[in-house]
């Protein structure tokens, strides 16, 4: 008997792009080495869609479905590309009503397309029902998810092999079309032994000719072996990518996979040389890229603290841009108690962002002082029914905070139509109306419109654009020269990635180390030069970026009114007024970075 042949796909223009880049990658850069992974015989690309799509408005300063096309022309007709949705998100970080779902399979068709790999985060079947149902409508393949992971230590009730079969029963029970299944692992932190368990289980329930996916990241350093551990227990196919954005935050190398499956029953039936020639030319494509430290190592915390591959360095790169990285250990350290309490949800987009956005307020905040919105709209049942019920003081204080009831009911029948919505707003800014505008625009939102309005910005970390700016930077004359000082210095250095406090006593050869002292904190913003004494002030919820100020000095406003746009962690936000009032100060511009606490506005 032959060996299998086990199906792969490879990731490295989509979950590559966004697990070591942000996703902020051009497209006119690595169609190249897509041409060359063409030419080794690889047929099945994910070719967009997750957070790869808004990043393309966002940061790109492109259209998704352009670059769609542009996938679509260079690997020819018979490719299978696919894409990544998030159930009822689709490829947005908020819930889109049932038109927008629809619009999605129809768009993502319309481009290209092959197909969509279909997920969510709580694994709650409602939320692949009418997603799912569109898809296949749409003459898409289907590719149907059960999210996985581990949960932190002393957590249990759900996230064992046992709870990921009776979600699949849920599934083969319902009337959800589907083509074929997926296990997802976005984390990395799934045990072997369960992935075993759970794929050969799963074989079990479903007919011989069922093809069934397992997918998972190497940020823990396990990647290898539960891909294993998965084809073992019957997976006919996997997720791989090349360098070098293979390994670490994203999926196992391709030719790593191929060494590790030599003496086995299983084979990828790929030929070295031709892989190693497209790996070469990904690695010349990618090469002016800034690579995130963060992105290319093991991290085997990430097992107690679970965040996913593609959330990680996309929030250390936002962290870069509002200057809070120094936060970054102890946020990630925070996760695993935000988990313990939120319900257990797959830490997969956009509940790792729930998490990270919470866990980031308690470390900056105070434990559970402030409760963001979408974990606490999460943990009230907004987003559909949590694995396990949250706690019940987390519960409490997310509905006092969000002056909200819990809910129970299906999440897409509190959401009104979308399309009249877009629709709207194109026609207000004499833009076209188009079932690729709406579409941007419901998906977008504000940073959608920029880019239909020309007023996108790029922000794509280069190599070559640090080099650029270096010398730009006027350099202060030396000062005279001072005497030689005498006794011990001092100097910080960094080893491994961790700062010590370094003191050297003079002529001794002897040196002390010591950690260095936590960061401070951010510098709270400069006061204005007209200060507005008394009232109320109004704080950013967290730290992120301007995108839109709705209100100007002397408006009056009512309580819950939008006054401001607030992008942080991948999500917008709006920064709503605590009571009736009036405008006394706007402190902040669109295009400003705040921190969390920074005085936006004085109502009064």
């Amino acid at each position: 008997m032959g060996k299998k042949v086990i199906k792969f796909m490879d990731t490295s223009f989509r979950d590559g792009f966004q697990s070591v880049f942000g996703a902020r990658v051009f497209t006119d850069d690595f169609l190249p080495a897509l041409e060359a992974s063409v030419e080794a015989g690889l047929t099945h690309f994910e070719a967009g869609g997750g957070a790869r799509f808004q990043s393309l408005f966002f940061y790109c300063g492109e259209s998704a479905f352009d670059m769609m096309d542009r996938f679509r022309a260079v690997t020819g007709p018979d490719a299978n590309l696919q894409t990544l949705a998030r159930g009822i998100n689709v490829v947005a970080l908020s819930q889109q009503p049932r038109d927008i779902i629809d619009l999605h399979a129809k768009m993502f068709k319309k481009h290209g397309i092959t197909t969509i790999r279909n997920f969510d985060a709580l694994n709650d079947n409602r939320n692949l029902e009418y997603s799912g149902e569109r898809i296949a409508h749409h003459g898409l393949h289907h590719q149907i998810v059960v999210t996985v992971m581990d949960l932190p230590p002393e957590c249990e009730g759900s996230h064992t092999s046992e709870f990921y079969l009776d979600r699949l029963k849920g599934i083969l029970d319902s009337d959800i079309p589907y083509h074929s299944i997926c296990f997802k692992d976005a984390t990395g932190t799934a045990n072997p032994k369960k992935i075993y368990d759970t794929l050969a289980g799963a074989r079990k329930m479903v007919s011989e000719d069922t093809v069934l996916w397992f997918h998972t990241h190497d940020t823990a350093g396990i990647g290898i072996s539960q891909n294993l551990a998965a084809i073992e227990g019957g997976a006919d196919g996997i997720d791989l990518a090349k360098s070098p954005v293979s390994g670490g935050t994203c999926q196992p190398d391709i030719l790593s996979m191929m060494h590790v499956l030599k003496g086995t029953d299983f084979t990828l039936d790929l030929d070295y040389e031709k892989v190693l020639a497209a790996e070469e030319a990904f690695e010349e494509a990618m090469s002016d890229y800034f690579f995130p430290p963060e992105a290319k190592m093991v991290s085997p915390t990430i097992t107690l603290s679970p965040m996913p591959g593609g959330a990680l360095t996309a929030n250390t790169m936002m962290m870069r841009d509002t200057n809070t990285l120094q936060y970054y250990p102890a946020v990630i350290k925070e996760m695993a108690e935000v988990v313990r309490l939120g319900g257990f949800g797959s830490s997969v987009t956009p509940v790792s962002q729930f998490y990270f956005q919470q866990a980031y307020l308690n470390v900056t905040q105070g434990k559970w002082k402030v409760i963001n919105p979408n974990y606490g709209n999460m943990v009230l049942g907004y987003f559909g029914r949590t694995p396990v019920p949250p706690d019940p003081e987390i519960v409490k204080l997310a509905s006092e905070q969000l002056d909200k009831p819990v809910f129970t009911d299906d999440p897409l029948d509190i959401l009104e139509p979308g399309v009249p919505k877009a629709t709207k707003i194109l026609e207000e800014n004499d833009l076209e109306v188009s079932d690729e505008n709406i579409f941007i625009i419901a998906s977008c939102e504000q940073k959608g419109l920029d880019y239909l309005l020309g007023n996108a910005k790029t922000n794509i970390r280069k190599k070559s654009d640090v080099e650029k700016e270096a010398p730009a930077k006027a350099t202060p004359a030396a000062p005279a020269a001072a005497p030689a000082p005498t006794g011990p210095r001092s100097y910080s250095i960094t080893v491994n990635n961790r700062i010590y406090d370094v003191t050297v006593a003079e002529g001794s050869g002897a040196v002390q180390a010591a950690p260095a002292a936590a960061p401070a904190a951010p510098a709270a913003a400069p006061a204005a030069e007209a200060p507005v004494t008394g009232g109320t002030e109004i704080e950013a919820p967290t730290p992120g970026n301007v995108v839109k100020i709705m209100v100007k000095v002397g408006d009056t406003i009512t309580k819950d009114q939008p006054l401001l746009v607030l992008e942080a962690m991948k999500m917008e936000s709006e920064v709503k007024s605590p009571s009736d009032g009036k405008i006394l100060s706007v402190n902040v511009s669109t295009g400003d970075t705040v921190q969390a606490s920074d005085v936006l506005f004085t109502i009064g």
